[in-house]
């Protein structure tokens, strides 16, 4: 059995995905849309991931899949608000707040990859969607 790292410890990428619970690809694309994901790479490329970069990993985890933001969305807000922000660091800390008016950063008529759910929680998600958006047309409305 191995033994835990240190809190400060760098990771690789796989202990990175199994923490946060996304795929090894997925990551390595986030690293080519967010460019504040700069993990070191040693011999044979191999990526570790400083804890800053798993802190900001998991804020666009939390954004993208919790929260309902495209990339889109994600980048402009590390764009107009900085990765502290984002991650919670500094500041008051609080989680991002969406924005008021409907606009690309969330998410609309995106394919969802059925193997990340299950095909229920597809049809269920995009209900809320679907529900999510009608009202919010309806308070822009008043």
């Amino acid at each position: 059995m191995a033994d835990a790292k240190a809190v400060g410890a760098f990771r690789t990428i796989s202990e990175v995905s199994d923490d946060i619970g996304v795929p090894q690809h997925v990551l390595r694309f986030w690293e080519t849309k967010f460019p504040a994901i700069k993990p070191m790479k040693r011999g044979g490329n191999r990526r570790y991931y400083r804890p800053e970069d798993i802190q900001l990993l998991q804020a666009i985890n939390r954004l993208l899949y919790t929260d309902g933001y495209t990339i889109k969305g994600v980048q402009k807000l590390i764009k107009d608000r900085g990765t502290r922000a984002v991650i919670g660091v500094g500041g008051e800390g609080a989680p991002v707040p969406p924005p008021a008016a409907p606009s690309d950063l969330f998410v609309s008529e995106q394919p969802v990859e059925v193997s990340a759910f299950g095909a229920s929680q597809v049809v269920e998600l995009r209900a809320i969607r679907d529900r999510l958006a009608a009202a919010l047309q309806q308070s822009l409305a008043a």
